[in-house]
């Protein structure tokens, strides 16, 4: 029975019929490697892209949110005031500022302002509903804002201005995955018109 395994193996080897060379094998492997390699780093590639795609994505709804509520309060508002000062007091900034006040929908003029401000130490927009006293974050924690400004224009209730009171944002930042060095960037702009007929 030795005899004839020994002789049917010996039949293999004539025929052609013989197993993989250790270089063979060394190759094999090593273009096995290579290409495992190259899928890899297009699968990491991937994932990176679509966190980054999710990640503007949020952002993006962050920032609808927060900038349509900002206009839409605005835009009902009136006695618009920009910058420092006493909110109560109607106030243009056509250069721009990081604090607009306007007194809400349907209040007195003894009512509290509500009141937007751009945080440069926190980098986010907040918003007091109590004329400046308490403030909360209206942008989230994921979003960065590096600067923010608001321009206002024909507050000052002039009947020979012709300009009905305006309010324009402008936004700019960067969001992304925290420790990523390719965050992404935005620049958002919006503008209210009072509602309130003043021209």
């Amino acid at each position: 029975m030795i005899t004839s395994l020994v002789a049917s193996r010996n039949g293999l080897q004539s025929a052609g019929m013989r197993g993989f060379t250790l270089v063979e094998m060394i190759v094999a492997v090593g273009l096995f490697t290579v290409v495992m390699m190259i899928s890899i780093g297009s699968l990491l590639s991937l994932l990176h892209a679509s966190r980054k795609a999710q990640s503007i994505e949020a952002v993006v709804d962050n920032l609808n949110v927060a900038v349509d509520s900002m206009a839409r309060a605005i835009r009902l508002g009136s006695e618009y005031h920009c910058g420092g000062g006493l909110y109560s007091v109607t106030q243009d900034c056509r250069e721009g500022d990081s604090t607009v006040a306007f007194l809400p929908n349907g209040k007195d003029v003894s009512s509290p302002r509500t009141v937007y401000h751009y945080n440069a130490v926190l980098k986010r927009i907040e918003r007091s509903v109590d004329s400046g006293v308490t403030w909360v974050p209206i942008t989230a924690s994921n979003v960065s804002i590096t600067s923010a400004a608001f321009y206002v224009v024909g507050s000052d209730h002039s009947e020979s201005d012709n300009v009905q009171p305006k309010v324009i944002i402008d936004i700019q930042g960067s969001a992304g995955i925290e420790g990523d060095p390719m965050a992404s960037t935005f620049h958002v702009q919006a503008s209210a018109v009072q509602r309130l007929l003043d021209i």
